[in-house]
């Protein structure tokens, strides 16, 4: 069985060269991405010419300057890098279709059985070298059996610590500055600075020879791994290959071990590609720019029956729809609309759709729409059987469940879909936990309530005091909310004692005993008799019936 063959694509000035791609025509000034650490900015990315001129990831901002005064710095998007990493990733599935993310700057591609394809590998890495730099992108490639030695091979081919006679490392700082120096770059190389593309490949079964010179960072470690193994003199990868795994792993750990086999081929390391992008978007191009919603409306019309079968073609149903409206002068508006249940019937979706049309501006004219699916779900066909009698009603049903998600979708449409909720009942005896409130768009009707002791009030608030004796019987008389009310009958009592499990404030006064009331004056209230716990006991009104 051949073996498997992984090329990693390595971007070092990803951030930077993410946002120059945008600048060509202008003229080539030193560039840098900075991100803030704490309270110092550091650099992030930087291009070329600010490589050139001294500048490094991870240097401190204002070093950067006193090196280039003409550095031109951008706040770092860490995701539009990840975007824009996704987009390489769909981009390389040209290559091969087994391609995954190695964020934040790296792609890791399986070329096994591919490369023929392409003229042999050689040639497949230079066509995608060549392709990346007309992208105006930086690539540093490693091709070897594992992802852990091309991941190596990527990063530190052709490039290692100077080191003396004696096999130890040079350290050319002073003493004074050895603590800033730790934080640089120790293998800054014209590898890493220049231009040229330069892929190391490894050759089928020689992946240990071929990253036996390279240097133990290589193998993914942490840098107080790497300084504890520098120390000890082992700073290549061949002079950890001979040790033995037993006393690695006692005094480094097992990550150490486990990186080094992953490298050479003795512990598994899979590549996991990424899932398929399931995106449903149509788009129409205008040949004059349009401004009347009637003409928008006619564009929406055009989309929206092509959006939906590709959604029934796939069984999806769309939950969140997105319409972009792009102007001439470069604006882009748009307008989401979320869906009480998933669906792929226009005619659910148009009417939804062209109430919220008026929020587009259109400007100087638009000259193209473009609809996307956001947030999809799968949907299944229903089959009825049975009698007639019971398929028409099983139809009624479903005509009936369908006008209720329309309405909920129209009023969300207008006042926002978070603002529709509806009760489910809850899991507790206690009054206020009775019930729970869901978002109605995403719940479905309760199937059934179930039946409490008692009738519960229609209104419900938090325990009221009321001034009347401190005896558990009804009061014939009782001051509540500043009126003097008088008892008619009285109905109860029923007993809830409080969630012993919880410490609930205005449960502190232990049991209760609730008793339905009727004032002379026809108010009836849910009054109740606190036996007193952590606190005094007393009369108090808890809810108002209809």
């Amino acid at each position: 069985m051949a073996p498997k063959r992984i090329l990693s694509l390595w971007f070092p000035r990803l951030g930077a060269e993410r946002l120059l791609r945008g600048r060509r025509g202008l003229p080539d000034v030193p560039f840098a991405v900075i991100e803030q650490t704490g309270q110092m900015q550091r650099i992030a990315s930087v291009s070329v010419l600010a490589q050139a001129a001294g500048a490094y990831p991870g240097q401190p901002l204002r070093d950067a300057l006193a090196l280039c005064p003409a550095l031109e710095t951008q706040a770092r998007d860490a995701v539009a890098e990840a975007g824009f990493l996704t987009r390489l990733r769909r981009w390389a599935v040209q290559w091969s279709p087994l391609v995954a993310e190695q964020p934040p700057d790296a792609l890791a591609l399986d070329i096994s059985g591919c490369a023929h394809l392409f003229g042999g590998e050689a040639a497949m890495v230079d066509q995608i070298g060549a392709a990346l730099e007309r992208m105006g992108l930086s690539v540093q490639a490693g091709l070897a059996d594992t992802p852990g030695a091309a991941w190596a091979l990527a990063r530190h081919a052709g490039r290692s610590p100077a080191t003396g006679r004696s096999g130890d490392a040079i350290q050319q700082e002073a003493r004074a500055t050895r603590s800033r120096a730790a934080k640089r770059p120790q293998d800054r190389t014209t590898a890493q600075s220049g231009t040229t593309f330069a892929p190391a490949i490894a050759q089928a079964g020689q992946t240990h020879s071929a990253i036996a010179r390279l240097p133990v960072a290589a193998l993914r470690l942490d840098p107080d791994t790497v300084a504890q193994l520098g120390r000890l003199g082992l700073r290549q990868i061949g002079d950890l290959s001979g040790q033995p795994r037993a006393a690695l792993a006692r005094r480094f750990g097992k990550g150490l071990v486990l990186r080094l086999d992953q490298a050479l081929g003795s512990a598994p390391e899979p590549i996991s590609p990424a899932r398929p992008d399931k995106a449903f978007a149509t788009r129409i191009s205008l040949p004059e720019p349009v401004g009347l919603e009637a003409d928008m409306l006619a564009a929406l019309d055009r989309l929206l029956p092509r959006l939906c079968d590709m959604l029934r073609d796939k069984r999806q149903g769309v939950r969140t729809v997105r319409l972009e409206a792009w102007r001439s002068d470069g604006g882009r508006q748009e307008i989401t609309l979320t869906l009480a249940r998933a669906t792929h019937d226009p005619a659910r979706i148009r009417p939804l759709m062209a109430m919220r049309l008026t929020q587009i501006d259109p400007g100087f004219g638009i000259d193209m729409f473009r609809l996307e699916a956001l947030q999809t779900e799968p949907l299944h066909d229903k089959q009825a059987s049975g009698h007639l009698d019971a398929a028409h009603a099983a139809a009624g049903r479903a005509a009936r469940d369908t006008a209720l998600e329309d309405l909920i979708s129209r009023m969300g449409a207008r006042i926002g879909m978070e603002a529709i909720t509806r009760h489910h009942p809850g899991n507790s005896h206690i009054p206020e936990k009775g019930a729970q409130v869901l978002a109605a768009a995403w719940a479905e009707p309760a199937s059934g309530w179930p039946r409490p002791a008692a009738p519960r009030p229609l209104l419900l608030w938090r325990p009221e005091p009321v001034i009347a004796p401190d005896t558990p019987h009804p009061p014939a008389q009782f001051r509540w909310r500043r009126r003097d009310l008088a008892l008619s009958c009285a109905q109860g009592p029923e007993r809830i004692a409080p969630e012993w499990w919880l410490d609930e404030p205005d449960w502190r006064s232990g049991t209760r005993d609730y008793w339905i009331t009727t004032t002379t004056c026809g108010t009836r209230l849910w009054l109740f008799f606190a036996h007193g716990a952590t606190m005094s006991c007393g009369w108090f009104c808890h809810g108002s019936f209809a």
